[in-house]
C-alpha cells in the first residue's frame, strides 16, 4: 500500500500544524485537498464575502500548484456555504471565472450552519498529471 504524502503550499505549513491537519494528501495520482476557505495570512476570514470566495479559491490554487496541479485537474469538487440562498450569485460568479467552459467538475454543494468564522469552503480531489 501507497503511505499518502503530505503536500503544504509555501508559506501556511505552520497554520495547518498548528491545527494538526494537512493542506493536501497525495495517494498514487490523486490529490485529496483539505477544506480551503478565504483566510488571510494569519488565519482569520476576510470579512467581505465575495473576497473570502475568492481568496479560498488562491489558496486552492496554493495547493494544487504545490503538488504540480492545477484547476483543470480537479475530477471533484465539494463547497460548504452557510447561507446558500443570499450567497449563490456570488459563488456562481466567482465559479464561472474559474470555470469558463466545459469540462466542468463534479460540483456538489452542500448548506451548512457553521464554518470557524467562515461562510465559504471548497474541498477537492484532483487526478495529478503525469509528471507530479
Amino acid at each position: 500500500m501507497t503511505q499518502p504524502v503530505p503536500i503544504f503550499p509555501a508559506g501556511r505549513q505552520a497554520l495547518y500544524e498548528k491545527h494538526g491537519y494537512s493542506a493536501a494528501l497525495r495517494s498514487g495520482d490523486l490529490l485529496f485537498v483539505s477544506g480551503q476557505v478565504g483566510s488571510r495570512e494569519d488565519g482569520s476570514p476576510h470579512p467581505d464575502f465575495e473576497a473570502q470566495v475568492r481568496l479560498a479559491f488562491q489558496n486552492l490554487q496554493a495547493v494544487l500548484a504545490a503538488a504540480g496541479a492545477t484547476l483543470d485537474d480537479l475530477i471533484d469538487v465539494t463547497t460548504f456555504h452557510t447561507d446558500p440562498e443570499a450567497q449563490f450569485e456570488t459563488i456562481l460568479k466567482v465559479k464561472q471565472e474559474h470555470f469558463p467552459q466545459p469540462p466542468y467538475p463534479n460540483w456538489t454543494a452542500v448548506g451548512v450552519t457553521w464554518l470557524a468564522g467562515f461562510d465559504f469552503e471548497i474541498k477537492v480531489i484532483a487526478r495529478l498529471p503525469q509528471a507530479a
